[in-house]
């Protein structure tokens, strides 16, 4: 694939660790569960979008940009890395946020990512869920521009085909790690949302003819539509990368079973699950996206959907720092 090809800027403690959890594994009774640790990618707390953004900031700071522009969510892992990626080569960073959750409480809009946002500088404003926020997004660089700025948007997630380069490179540093562990793994499990972390992983295996599994854990699209938005992605990742041939269908398998009543709205399954792993490994998922993803996993693995013989990967994304805005779910968790 030949990486080296597209500009990138460091923004990241690479490679991430892999580690063994091997007491939820025995509390499951298998199969047997690693984790890839991207929560410790470093950046502002960390996550998975550091990974885009080392392309993404390449690519802002060749045309001459002065100022990032981008949207996210309330709670926003996103928003936060790329306030914090601005900050690192000393631009400018403006951010549009959805009210998506509009049930938190009266901290919601305060705590959690939001309060690193203004601790790093980011101007944010918010919008009413349901507006087409890239082109929001879009006017709102439009409008910097008019003022003599020089503004680059990154569209939500940094999800583009130079955005998923990161998890095309992803795919091979945990390659290149497993392979070196000696471990024949059959399936990555993570959240997936905006698709550019699924797309890139998917892309980059096909790439390098790796026959493993991707189970994404769709946080907000139904089954149809996550697939086929993370699929159109990959697709388009490997024509930017100049592999040639078509991408299976079946390359791309996601289930939409543990939404809940919507993204961000917290389910039962989700704070147990993030409750779980805390207790039993030490490590803190987020309950947006990784603590879904933990729930969903652990419930294909209990339906038999994810065989007990099988060596899994779980893909931490981060945004354990989104915790703080769900506090009353986990008040009086340490008591019992």
């Amino acid at each position: 694939m030949h990486l080296a090809r597209f500009a990138k800027v460091a923004l990241g403690h690479f490679p991430t660790p892999i580690e063994r959890l091997d007491r939820l594994t025995a509390h499951l009774g298998g199969p047997e569960i690693f984790i890839k640790r991207d929560d410790c990618t470093g950046l502002a707390t960390g996550g998975n979008k550091t990974r885009k953004l080392e392309f993404l900031v390449a690519e802002a700071l060749s045309q001459g940009a002065d100022t990032l522009v981008t949207q996210g969510a309330t709670q926003s892992n996103h928003v936060r890395q790329t306030a914090a990626a601005a900050r690192r080569f000393g631009l400018d960073c403006r951010a549009l946020l959805e009210r998506r959750v509009t049930n938190g409480g009266p901290s919601y809009e305060r705590d959690g990512n939001v309060l690193l946002d203004d601790l790093i500088g980011c101007p944010v404003e918010f919008r009413d869920a349901g507006l087409d926020m890239n082109a929001e997004g879009l006017a709102l660089a439009e409008n910097l521009r008019g003022e003599g700025r020089k503004p680059y948007f990154i569209p939500g997630g940094g999800s583009t085909p130079l955005g998923a380069l990161g998890y095309v490179s992803c795919a091979a540093e945990l390659l290149y790690q497993i392979d070196t562990l000696g471990l024949r793994v059959d399936r990555i499990v993570h959240a997936t949302g905006s698709a550019g972390t699924q797309a890139g992983l998917v892309a980059g295996l096909h790439a390098m003819n790796a026959p493993i599994q991707v189970t994404g854990i769709s946080v907000r699209a139904d089954k149809h539509k996550q697939e086929e938005n993370v699929h159109r992605l990959a697709a388009q990742t490997l024509d930017f990368l100049g592999v040639k041939g078509e991408l299976p269908k079946q390359a791309v398998v996601a289930f939409d079973g543990y939404v809940g009543s919507g993204y961000g709205q917290p389910t039962d399954e989700m704070v147990d699950a993030i409750r779980l792993l805390a207790r039993l490994e030490g490590i803190l998922l987020d309950p947006v996206y990784s603590g879904k993803g933990m729930a969903g996993m652990i419930d294909l693995i209990r339906k038999g959907q994810i065989g007990k013989g099988e060596r899994i990967v779980f893909l931490h994304t981060g945004g354990s720092a989104a915790l703080f805005a769900y506090r009353d779910l986990f008040s009086g968790v340490g008591t019992s």
